[in-house]
């Protein structure tokens, strides 16, 4: 019998799925299709590259803009503090310009009188230290020799003054900062005109600006954003009335102890007192009396004293007394809020913070005010700062321990 041939093709491995797929092309295809990039990457890139410019370039404007930002804030509580009244002279019949314009010029006028009559007395006051300092320097002189048994003499001091290195560096130094401080002044100039514009801009247009911002808002939110203007407007506006009222009693005071005490320029110091201790919050008051004890000291150290004295028992008369009934019903915030405010201002803005911190947090105590509800306080003893009846107190249990 002939042998069976054997088939003339290899038997394929057996496999749990299958038949194994062949190998060839079609494997190299596979895999490059697995190795291809999705196709949301490259946009996702881009816009993640875009997003990181836009933050970059914002964060740039930001920084270099901050000055200009600074000055249109200053501008708007300026412009919220005139508000009163420019409206109430609008309301007469006077254009709103012509009302705006009238106020800044009342303002400019009593700016220039009061820095013109301060610039004369401090000239005055150094003109007259200048002709008196060989005096000043005799006296010197005198009690050093008289207590150290030294042979000094004016000519020498002067002499070894005129010669010393640090004489010689002063003045190259002074030169040297003229031009800083011109340019420090120019640039404060620029500033002040900067604000000036703004405010008097944000005073005459103030019903179009709350017209165009209203405009893109829903009827609700309007009355909510028209609602926070008129507390702006009430608290800022207040704030300074209330102040300006306060300055103008504390330079009378002041003025009548400065005249009776025979103290040189004291219309002047009258109103530098009442300014600056009202207008610059918490060191103000020390500021303020500083100046004029330093012109009282001048005529007799005691009556430096006498105007040291006033100028304590003054404030504590309106911390308790004045203060409390005028800003009632325009600041009335507590002092521990303002004097926390007017730090979180100062380190935000600076002096700048400092002056708005006040009428600021005001605003947004009186708008938070008439939205947070409100409950009756229940009648336990321990709201008013009193214990339970059933506890006894401390004192009592140690008197009744040591009585056995």
């Amino acid at each position: 019998m002939a042998p069976t041939d054997e088939p003339a093709q290899v038997d394929q491995q057996a496999s749990p799925f299958g038949t194994t797929p062949p190998e060839g092309p079609p494997a190299e295809g596979a895999a490059a299709r697995g190795g291809r990039m999705p196709r949301w990457l490259p946009r996702a890139m881009v816009l993640a590259l875009t997003l990181i410019a836009v933050f970059q370039l914002g964060s740039w404007a930001f920084h270099e803009l901050t000055g200009l930002l600074i000055n249109i804030l200053i501008a708007f509580f300026l412009a919220l503090a005139i508000e009163p009244a420019v409206s109430r002279m609008a309301s007469r019949g006077m254009r709103r310009g012509l009302a705006t314009f009238l106020v800044f010029i009342g303002l400019l006028i009593f700016a220039a009188g009061f820095v013109t009559l301060l610039g004369s007395m401090l000239a005055g006051q150094i003109i007259k230290i200048v002709e008196d300092f060989p005096n000043y320097l005799d006296s010197v002189i005198n009690w050093i020799n008289a207590h150290f048994k030294t042979d000094l003499k004016r000519v020498d001091v002067q002499e070894g003054l005129l010669r010393s290195d640090w004489l010689r560096n002063y003045v190259q130094n002074s030169a040297t900062g003229v031009l800083d401080v011109s340019a420090q002044v120019l640039g404060g100039l620029f500033q002040l005109l900067t604000i000036t514009l703004f405010s008097f801009y944000f005073a005459a247009d103030g019903p179009r600006l709350r017209r165009a911002l209203c405009s893109v808002l829903p009827p609700a939110r309007q009355a909510e954003v028209l609602r926070a203007w008129e507390i702006a407007v009430d608290k800022t506006g207040g704030y300074l009335y209330s102040r300006g009222l306060m300055a103008l009693i504390s330079g009378v005071a002041h003025y009548i102890l400065l005249e009776a005490l025979s103290v040189p320029y004291a219309p002047v110091l009258a109103v530098w007192v009442g300014l600056v201790s009202q207008f610059i919050p918490t060191i103000g008051t020390y500021l303020a009396g500083a100046l004029p004890m330093l012109i009282a000291f001048t005529v007799d150290p005691w009556y430096a004293l006498w105007v040291l004295i006033f100028v304590v028992i003054y404030q504590q008369f309106e911390n308790y007394v004045l203060q409390p009934k005028l800003t009632a019903k325009t600041v009335d915030i507590h002092p521990a809020v303002a004097f926390g405010s007017v730090v979180a201002g100062t380190a935000l803005l600076g002096a700048v913070g400092a002056l708005i911190a006040i009428p600021a947090v005001a605003t947004l105590q009186a708008f938070l005010g008439a939205y947070v509800k409100r409950y009756d306080v229940t009648d336990d003893p321990r709201v008013h700062g009193h214990r339970r009846g059933g506890s006894e107190p401390l004192f009592a249990r140690v008197r009744r321990l040591f009585s056995r």
